[in-house]
C-alpha cells in the first residue's frame, strides 16, 4: 500500500522560508515525485517535481526561482524547500506520484501571514 506522509508545514512571515517533507512508504521510491498545493477554495494546483534520479526537476511558473525540490532515496524521503514565501503560497501542501495529485498523501498546512 502506497503511504505518503507529509510533515513540516506551520505559519511563517511573508520573505520566510519552510522546508516541507515527505515519507514514502509501501511501494519502490525509485519514480518520479511531485508536490501539489490546495489553496482555500481552489482546486488542486502542481507545485513541482523530480525525476527518480534527482537531477532533473521542473517547477510551476508561480514558484520558479523560490522553490527547491530535492529527494533522498536511501531514506524513500521528499522535500521542498521554499524561500521568499508570499501570501498566495498559502496551501495544503501535498507530496504525489504523479503531476495530477491522484495518489497523495493527507497533506500538511503552510500558512505565510503576517
Amino acid at each position: 500500500e502506497v503511504q505518503l506522509v507529509e510533515s513540516g508545514g506551520g505559519l511563517v512571515q511573508p520573505g520566510g522560508s519552510l522546508k516541507v517533507s515527505c515519507a514514502a512508504s509501501g511501494f519502490t521510491f525509485n519514480y518520479g515525485m511531485s508536490w501539489v498545493r490546495q489553496a482555500p477554495g481552489k482546486g488542486l494546483e502542481w507545485v513541482s517535481s523530480i525525476n527518480n534520479g534527482g537531477g532533473i526537476t521542473s517547477y510551476a511558473d508561480s514558484v520558479k526561482g523560490r522553490f527547491t525540490v530535492s529527494r533522498d532515496n536511501a531514506k524513500n524521503t521528499l522535500y521542498l524547500q521554499m524561500n521568499s514565501l508570499k501570501p498566495e503560497d498559502t496551501a495544503v501542501y501535498y507530496c504525489a506520484t504523479d503531476r495530477a495529485g491522484t495518489h497523495r498523501g493527507q497533506g500538511t498546512q503552510v500558512t505565510v501571514s503576517s
